[in-house]
């Protein structure tokens, strides 16, 4: 097997200091659609609906959040559990060498703006797929090889829910748009000391809530990169943040990767 397929599943693996890839594999969705479920055009420019943001919205409350938050079941085909300490990073621990992009790193680790009333966060796993019907020592290199891919082409995303005050939310969200864009030629974040270089921002198609906007950040490690995908959703004073990471996507010749609409869809659905 090539050392670059296993250095590069390594990578993979660090990429994300969460704990989003605890649980067995499975695969990510093979088309882009909508939070509806209907088809979008790949590489559209972001998209959202017509809720004025300028309107007061009253928190959800801690008990309320819990409710519109994902569970098991939510999501045919993924496994959905709360997110832990091991998935906690403080929001002193996370920086930027540009302070425009600061609420880009917040949103990927799912830590709240000024304003914000509650938080829940979520673990989603897509299920696994079935496994090779050849065991390990049967299997050729190339064979085994794509095994190997096949075993690790799962998409992890971490949900957070942040409930919000008055205009907080339409303000974080707008926020979080300006840094993306202010940011899509790069920048360096770092994560509880650890550095993590982004290369570059571009926006993606997606639709749902009050609002909604969606973006592929491409992390640089050593030369090796790996995609990761950014959803943001707000629901009147809620703000729903989406981190997905599929580890086969950054392997030679990379898993198909999209936006997981089915899990922005679900989240959609619950905060109605």
């Amino acid at each position: 097997m090539r050392a670059t397929v296993v250095r590069r599943t390594a990578l993979a693996a660090c990429a994300v200091s969460l704990t989003l890839l605890a649980t067995a594999c499975g695969g990510s969705s093979d088309a882009d659609t909508d939070a509806g479920g209907g088809k979008n055009d790949k590489g559209a420019a972001t998209s959202g609906s017509s809720s004025d943001p300028k309107a007061s919205a009253k928190a959800l409350s801690t008990a309320e959040l819990e409710t519109a938050s994902l569970k098991q079941g939510d999501v045919e085909g993924h496994k959905v559990a709360e997110a832990g300490p091991d998935d906690e990073v403080p929001a002193d621990g996370l920086k930027a060498d540009k302070a425009t992009c600061l609420p880009v790193v917040h949103a990927m680790y799912g830590a709240a703006e000024a304003g914000s009333k509650a938080t829940t966060k979520r673990k989603v796993i897509t299920d696994p797929k079935a496994g090779a019907k050849k065991s390990l020592k049967d299997m050729t290199d190339g064979e085994a090889e794509g095994a190997l891919k096949a075993a690790f082409d799962l998409t992890s995303t971490l949900v957070a829910l942040n409930a919000y005050e008055g205009t907080a939310g339409p303000d974080a969200f707008a926020g979080l748009k300006k840094a993306a864009a202010d940011c899509a030629g790069g920048f360096t974040a770092t994560v509880a000391g650890t550095k993590q270089k982004i290369v570059s921002i571009t926006e993606e198609k997606v639709t749902g809530g009050d609002e909604a906007a969606a973006w592929t950040l491409i992390q640089d490690d050593e030369g090796a990169k790996a995609p990761f995908k950014l959803v943001a959703l707000r629901k009147e004073g809620t703000v729903a943040t989406f981190l997905s990471f599929n580890l086969a996507a950054g392997q030679d010749g990379g898993a198909k990767f999209t936006v997981p609409t089915e899990v922005v869809a679900a989240q959609a659905k619950k905060l109605g």
